[in-house]
């Protein structure tokens, strides 16, 4: 059995892993030890119900209560400092790692992370819920089967509100890091790897205040298999929308992702030369990544190669495309700026 220490109770920490842990742990057969999830977040305001999760003041705090060869860390953290973060849990013991997407804002960081990752040999599962929804199972197996022919195009529209998410923090610093990297998962997945031919990025604008970047994105894919990919983000909608569409050489799949974790159902709706059918079913895809991220741990080692290496590739694509659209030059001017501001005050 095992422990579990969140690293960030912020959004991703306190409003998504903290809610899906407490209902795995009520379920039969679940691969938790019956002691308490402790928590280390050093900025946190107000501190959680001590019935749901124990605050360690900090990591070494929490290595005092924990044995490291049976503990599980989730790193709900911004992706900046990430490799700095994972030096300090590896050199207090820690292997078994559950780290946010995307997994370094900068190409720097990520070659950073990436060799210390394998210098240690850290076991890593990277939040990829859309690979374990049970709608990406049922297009998988479509793909594989043939049943409408090759596939040849792939659209994923990512659309929804994040006014004042995106106006009161600054966690991730494009609309590239935020919803995309789930479609791209999904994308290498179905069609394998390829290359960013196209990238594009609009600003976020309320009245008066401007957020650069993270209005929302498009980039498109080049699959070395011929399929070519198209993914949208559009982080300024006034409805959300999670749609992936596939085209065959004989059909068409079209799915919805859950739009929330309020409502965990999807929809598959299926077109092709002699039928024409439409399914809806339950699909709480971040369940069943941290049930499974768990069982993976208890199985064995989970070595760099298995998963890891996989995510790294997906980010260095975004990283491409964050060039290509001219983001990475913005975001390094405004890094500049912030420093100088920082040394004259």
């Amino acid at each position: 059995m095992l422990r579990t220490l969140i690293v960030g109770l912020g959004r991703a920490g306190a409003g998504l892993h903290l809610p899906v842990l407490r209902r795995l742990r009520r379920e039969p057969d679940h691969p938790f030890a019956p002691l308490p999830l402790l928590a280390v977040d050093p900025g946190l305001s107000t501190s959680p119900d001590p019935a749901e999760v124990t605050l360690a003041a900090s990591l070494e705090a929490a290595r005092r209560l924990l044995d490291p060869a049976r503990t599980v860390v989730h790193i709900c953290t911004p992706p900046q400092h990430r490799a700095e973060l994972v030096t300090e849990l590896a050199e207090l013991g820690f292997r078994r790692l559950i780290i946010e997407k995307p997994l370094a804002a900068e190409p720097a960081d990520l070659a950073k992370l990436a060799e210390l990752v394998h210098e240690r040999r850290l076991q890593v599962s990277v939040v990829a819920p859309w690979l374990a929804s049970t709608l990406t199972d049922r297009l998988e197996q479509l793909v594989h089967s043939g049943e409408f022919g090759a596939l040849k195009r792939i659209s994923v529209r990512q659309h929804k509100p994040r006014f004042r998410r995106s106006l009161v923090t600054h966690g991730h610093p494009t609309a590239f890091d935020i919803e995309i990297p789930h479609a791209l998962g999904v994308a290498l997945l179905l069609a394998g790897d390829g290359e960013v031919t196209t990238a594009h990025w609009h600003d976020l604008r309320v009245g008066d205040q401007i957020r650069p970047l993270l209005g929302g994105a498009r980039l498109e894919l080049a699959h070395h298999s011929g399929v070519h990919t198209e993914i949208v983000s559009d982080l300024t909608s006034p409805v959300r929308e999670r749609r992936i569409t596939l085209r065959f050489a004989h059909g068409t799949a079209i799915g919805h992702f859950p739009g929330s974790a309020d409502d965990e159902y999807a929809q598959l709706r299926l077109s092709g030369r002699r039928m024409c059918s439409r399914e809806v079913f339950a699909d709480d895809a971040l369940s069943s990544y941290l049930a499974r991220a768990y069982r993976r741990f208890l199985l064995g080692s989970l070595p760099p190669e298995a998963e890891f290496d996989g995510h790294v590739k997906a980010v260095r694509l975004l990283s491409e495309a964050k060039r290509i659209s001219g983001a990475d030059l913005l975001l390094t001017q405004s890094t500049s700026t912030e420093r100088e501001l920082s040394f004259v005050h």
